[in-house]
């Protein structure tokens, strides 16, 4: 078994010590028990975060906004800050154990995301209906589930580890995927690792065991954006989300990590089931949770549909 890398260790360290003092020095251990249904929640959000392309926030954002009553932009604000902890340390694990990935796919995606986020947080968050936000996303996600099942039902499908041949026109279509990808998580918190996901799995058939931790590197640079945004540039960081923050940090710092450790060890086939699963749990979540109504399922139906279409065309014209 390899050890934990020096990158992860002081990481770790570096941000448990930093805790330690402040929550010692200022008695905020009662924070965890104030909080401690979004510290469940984080338990597992942070560790589907390190083993799938979903962040934690596709776990807390419908939890903390449907279930929790907390607003969504609070929700929003907290998944960044969150996940500048839990995903940064997962992607040093990933680059400390040199688990593979496709650096062409990180660095154009990102680049892209950077003009999404600021776009999306400045012209696109302030005319989103939050209820109807939540059911595009899981929409949409559900018709990527849906697809990248019935390609994986596909015995001979070909998997690869990069974009192979690597072209002008590839790097414009990650730009893109990145932009768009950048507007979802500036509404959000997440959003770009798994769109752009879809097209790296579906459209340039690369191996999922490579996908994963290639989109929770990207996910990690785009949430140190937000974090940044939110919390020292719009100065809109809410009191309630910094609360939540400083009580879920020593919980994600482990299992995030621990998520992208146990999916390296899985098989490709194992790691897509295990994606789909989280993507028909989060849409029956939503379901029953918002409860929609016709409007509403109507504009489920069609996005849905339009997802279906959108990724079966990537399908079918994936790139040799």
């Amino acid at each position: 078994m390899k050890k934990l890398p020096k990158l992860y260790i002081v990481f770790y360290l570096l941000v448990i010590s930093a805790w330690l003092i402040y929550v010692t020095q200022n008695q905020l251990f009662y924070y965890i028990e104030k909080h401690i249904w979004a510290v469940v929640t984080m338990i597992f959000g942070s560790f589907i975060a390190g083993s799938s392309p979903e962040g934690s926030a596709a776990v807390a954002y419908p939890v903390f906004t449907l279930l929790l009553d907390i607003k969504p932009a609070v929700a929003r604000n907290f998944a960044f800050a969150i996940q500048s902890i839990g995903m940064t340390a997962a992607s040093l694990l990933i680059l400390g154990l040199r688990i593979k990935v496709d650096w062409n796919y990180i660095k154009y995606v990102t680049i892209g995301g950077i003009f999404g986020l600021v776009f999306g947080t400045y012209y696109v968050v302030p005319l989103i209906s939050p209820p109807m936000a939540k059911l595009f996303f899981v929409s949409l996600w559900l018709s990527f589930g849906i697809v990248l099942w019935r390609e994986n039902l596909i015995p001979t499908r070909m998997v690869h580890d990069l974009i192979e041949n690597f072209q002008k026109s590839d790097m414009l279509k990650l730009l893109f995927f990145g932009l768009i990808g950048g507007i979802i998580s500036s509404i959000f918190g997440t959003g770009i690792n798994i769109f752009t996901f879809c097209l790296m799995t579906i459209y340039y058939g690369i191996n999922e065991k490579v996908a994963v931790p290639s989109s929770i590197i990207i996910m990690s640079i785009e949430t140190l954006l937000g974090f940044f945004m939110h919390a020292g540039v719009i100065n809109d960081f809410q009191p309630e989300a910094f609360e939540m923050w400083i009580a879920c940090i020593p919980f994600v710092i482990v299992f995030a990590p621990l998520g992208s450790f146990v999916v390296s060890k899985l098989p490709r086939t194992a790691i897509a089931n295990f994606l789909n699963i989280i993507l028909f749990v989060q849409f029956a979540g939503a379901m029953w949770v918002i409860k929609p109504n016709a409007f509403q399922l109507t504009i489920c139906g069609l996005t849905l549909l339009s997802g279906l279409i959108l990724f079966f065309f990537l399908s079918k014209n994936a790139r040799s």
